[in-house]
């Protein structure tokens, strides 16, 4: 089982709340993600389509401040049958670079290992510590192919 060292965030030692998503969490979730430039309803990350991933046996946790209880991250762990995506995993910038980001990871983890599946994540190639974070946790870079996406079936040229 993969084991990052011990964080501490300050003198008075804070451990993270990792917990499950729950629908009265969207507006903060949403608020996230677009502080964290990872996705809005825009793009088609709205609370029918997190409901319906969870559905689809997917994971959506969040990561509170035990001090304040403020949501501070998101790991959203999708599951097509076959693999677990992980995707939209980020930490406000006001709290990256303390350590919260490894035990949300590990939750993460740990939730991928219980279904047997493999996990795959895509990640912006400028995310220097997003890179080195997973790569410490055991990911593999996959070098030999581009990813591709239509989000928008409107202007299909075909």
């Amino acid at each position: 089982m993969l084991r990052f060292s011990r964080v501490f965030l300050n003198a008075n030692e804070m451990k993270p709340v990792i917990r499950e998503y729950r629908p009265q969490d969207y507006t903060e979730v949403e608020r996230l993600w677009i502080e964290t430039g990872m996705g809005s309803a825009v793009r088609g990350d709205d609370h029918k389509t997190i409901e319906r991933t969870l559905e689809l046996g997917g994971k959506l946790f969040i990561l509170e401040d035990s001090e304040s209880a403020k949501l501070i991250g998101t790991s959203w762990l999708s599951n097509d049958g076959r693999r677990i995506y992980l995707h939209h995993f980020g930490i406000l910038p006001a709290y990256q670079g303390k350590g919260f980001s490894q035990y949300l990871l590990q939750s993460s983890l740990n939730y991928a290992k219980s279904t047997g599946k493999q996990i795959k994540i895509e990640v912006h190639q400028s995310n220097t510590k997003a890179i080195n974070l997973y790569l410490k946790a055991g990911f593999k870079y996959l070098g030999d192919y581009d990813v591709y996406i239509i989000r928008d079936y409107q202007n299909l040229t075909l």
